[in-house]
């Protein structure tokens, strides 16, 4: 494809053409009544020239196949030579028109985008069998944007670009009526969400990390699979919330005499009742939904993947994690290194290539914090305070225990993870659905994975002693007394399910969208959702 040849939409401005109704400038931004004068301009045109505009789709004559673009590139691109053509070669192509040109009323060029891929059209009166008296206006009439099929043979212009040379009356498949940006006009990241499918067209790589989004849903799921996992599907609505401390969504069931139900905030408790039920290594991948901020990291309705896994134990999800994460590097992006986004592209990259580090919590917040009590607990909320106020490291309210030491391994220990970096041996009392890792029952067998400073991975031994969960039930109760709200009730009915009996089971937890925004360089987790969630408009 020629270099000099732009990609992006063209005004139509730029093709010289003579009739107003056939070159509507391209605006970023466009009125009610502009709009409306496309729309009649167009009506009028597709009606003196005898065009449907929105015809059923029907396949193409047999003897002109329909041929994608990526396979015309990869079967012509490199064996044609520079004029050649290829009369037998008849095939038809299809896609959205994104750059037209009128070199004389017997002759125009297009540009026909389909699925990321540009092919060249070149419609030359000379080979034109329909009406050739209309030969000039029908193809005046296609806009930029327009939906469109031609039919021709290949070949390649004196200049070497690969191209259908039609021979057929253009087909419009659907118009474009409503004005599309250049890309320049939708660089405001508010306009581009809220007009995602403008941004999609002329941003190639906000298709780029979608496609990439796909891709990696795709690897998990197979890097699951081959290991004998189940992907399993659990309740999003439920008259119960648990799993981890969110504040969730709240809706009513009118089947269920206006009995509350809540979004989940994790598919935890479910999954592990599957585990209970036989159902040895499960799996979701799915949304979860928290009534919280939004930010660059954060978003309140996100996608995870979640893993169970009986007879297993810390030690095998932190290989299965390494694995998992070198190889989507690798096969995502084609390196088991990954350059950092945004301001802190300069820095070295990630690489998800040799062992991870590991970091012991308390060993390292001890060496910050030598006055750090030797037992954390409920009673040692005061001692906590008095730390972090004697610091300055703010702390939002409520005040509990595990509130606190999570701000002091963010204050201290998180902004040295930019490498990936396990983080293990967290106090017993940050982890209520974890099994303990020593004998006093103060550290628990758990571990986060950090890398750039964000967590990506939770994972832990779970607690599979009815009894102490029901205890440590108690203990979030008593949080959820001093104020905070993100703490779930206790959930009776998951410790009734215990008592039939858990395995052994190691259960871990992926933050999708983050790692999907590492991977793909973005710098805001709502790049890597279709639509994210926005705030309502000013009326």
């Amino acid at each position: 494809m020629a270099a000099a040849r732009q990609t992006l939409f063209r005004s139509l401005t730029r093709c010289a053409l003579s009739q107003p109704r056939a070159c509507i400038r391209f605006q970023t931004t466009a009125t009610k009544a502009s709009n409306e004068l496309i729309k009649e301009q167009r009506e009028k045109c597709f009606a003196e020239l005898g065009i449907q505009p929105y015809p059923r789709y029907a396949a193409p004559a047999p003897e002109y196949p329909l041929v994608s673009h990526a396979h015309m590139h990869s079967r012509w691109g490199k064996s044609l030579d520079s004029g050649a053509k290829l009369t037998d070669a008849k095939l038809t192509i299809q896609g959205r028109l994104v750059s037209k040109r009128e070199a004389s009323k017997k002759l125009f060029f297009f540009d026909v985008e389909q699925d990321g891929q540009t092919v060249q059209v070149v419609a030359s009166q000379v080979r034109y069998d329909g009406d050739s008296t209309q030969f000039q206006a029908v193809n005046r009439a296609l806009m930029v944007g327009d939906i469109v099929r031609f039919s021709g043979f290949v070949g390649k212009t004196n200049t070497g670009e690969i191209s259908v040379f039609a021979t057929h009356r253009p087909e419009l498949l659907a118009p474009c009526v409503r004005p599309i940006p250049l890309r320049s006009g939708l660089s405001d990241m508010e306009k581009r969400f809220r007009n995602r499918h403008l941004d999609l067209l002329v941003n190639p790589k906000a298709k780029r990390v979608l496609k990439m989004r796909a891709q990696a849903l795709q690897y998990i799921r197979r890097f699951l699979d081959s290991r004998e996992f189940l992907e399993a599907e659990t309740p999003v609505l439920s008259p119960s919330v648990g799993g981890a401390s969110a504040r969730p969504f709240i809706t009513k069931a009118m089947a269920f005499d206006e009995t509350m139900l809540y979004m989940r905030v994790a598919p935890e408790l479910y999954l592990k009742q599957l585990v209970i039920g036989g159902l040895d290594r499960v799996y979701e991948i799915g949304k979860q939904f928290r009534n919280e901020g939004i930010d660059a990291d954060h978003n309140p309705e996100f996608t995870t993947c979640e893993f169970y896994m009986a007879f297993a134990a810390l030690e095998d999800l932190m290989q299965m994690t390494e694995d998992l994460l070198r190889g989507m590097a690798e096969t995502l992006t084609g390196s088991a290194t990954v350059a950092l986004p945004g301001d802190d592209a300069d820095s070295a990259p990630i690489n998800f290539g040799p062992s991870f580090r590991r970091i012991d919590v308390m060993q390292e917040l001890r060496k910050h914090i030598p006055e750090l009590p030797q037992t954390l607990n409920e009673g040692s909320l005061n001692e906590l305070q008095s730390i972090l106020a004697g610091r300055d490291i703010p702390v939002a309210h409520p005040h509990t225990v595990p509130r606190l030491l999570d701000r002091l391994i963010g204050f201290y220990i998180e902004p040295q993870c930019v490498q990936p970096t396990f983080l293990y041996g967290h106090p017993a009392i940050m982890s209520p659905l974890a099994k303990c890792a020593d004998s006093e029952q103060t550290v628990s067998a758990r571990f986060e994975l950090f890398v750039n400073g964000k967590e990506l991975v939770n994972a832990y031994e779970e607690l599979n002693d009815p009894n102490q969960q029901r205890v440590k039930f108690q203990a979030q109760a008593m949080e959820r007394d001093q104020g905070d709200d993100e703490v779930p009730l206790p959930d009776s009915a998951f410790c009734d399910a215990l008592e039939a009996g858990l395995p052994p089971t190691a259960g871990w937890g992926m933050g999708v969208d983050r790692v999907i925004a590492l991977l793909s360089g973005v710098t805001h987790l709502r790049e890597t959702i279709a639509f994210p969630i926005m705030r309502p408009l000013a009326k």
